[in-house]
């Protein structure tokens, strides 16, 4: 007879992901144990043998989780009736905020996607790629006499303003919502008033 599957089943799996990236992002993924998991997430390894097979699965279901609801919020926002400069402004805005509590999963994502087999990686840069083009639209829309012919600079300016972004999220990880809106509001001034002098 196949085992059921207990009511809190998802409450449960989103605790060991929670947990599991405080300690990939405490220890590194390689040296972490699913020993040092369960005492994490306050259960014994047996139970975390009930939800995952691996740390490797583990890893992936984490990773996956986080950037496709990253890449859900972000690309789904609405952004009709707005300006180009607004789209940029709120764009960049919900983005810091979106990196708000998920700091331990924005390091794994970092330094530990490249424990994963190919495909699985492939799948996870496909989520960063689809921010990474919806933000570059926007950032072309803002400037398009700077941007129509030079690919190149349009790919440079987009991935300077995550870094500009990741900047924040490192040495500010903390910040609440009125320092994350001050310094959103900052990054879109510096590309506006940047991409309108190239």
């Amino acid at each position: 007879m196949a085992r059921t599957i207990a009511k809190d089943y998802d409450h449960k799996r989103a605790r060991i992901l929670k947990s599991a990236a405080r300690v990939f992002a405490r220890e590194g993924f390689d040296r972490a144990s699913m020993s040092q998991l369960a005492r994490e997430c306050g259960i014994s390894k047996a139970n975390i043998y009930h939800y995952y097979d691996s740390k490797d699965a583990i890893l992936f279901d984490m990773l996956d989780s986080y950037l496709r609801q990253l890449r859900d919020l972000i690309c789904g926002l609405d952004l009709q009736n707005l300006s180009p400069a607004e789209r940029l402004r709120r764009v960049v805005h919900e983005i810091l905020m979106a990196y708000h509590g998920v700091d331990d999963e924005h390091r794994v994502q970092t330094s530990g996607m490249s424990a994963l087999p190919e495909d699985q990686q492939k799948l996870l840069r496909g989520y960063q790629r689809d921010m990474v083009e919806f933000l570059s639209e926007i950032i072309a829309d803002a400037a398009p006499e700077t941007f129509r012919e030079d690919a190149t600079k349009l790919r440079a300016t987009t991935m300077s303003v995550f870094g500009m972004l990741n900047w924040f999220y490192m040495w500010n990880a903390g910040a609440d919502a009125e320092a994350r809106g001050d310094y959103a509001a900052l990054v879109s001034d510096l590309t506006l008033s940047g991409v309108a002098g190239l």
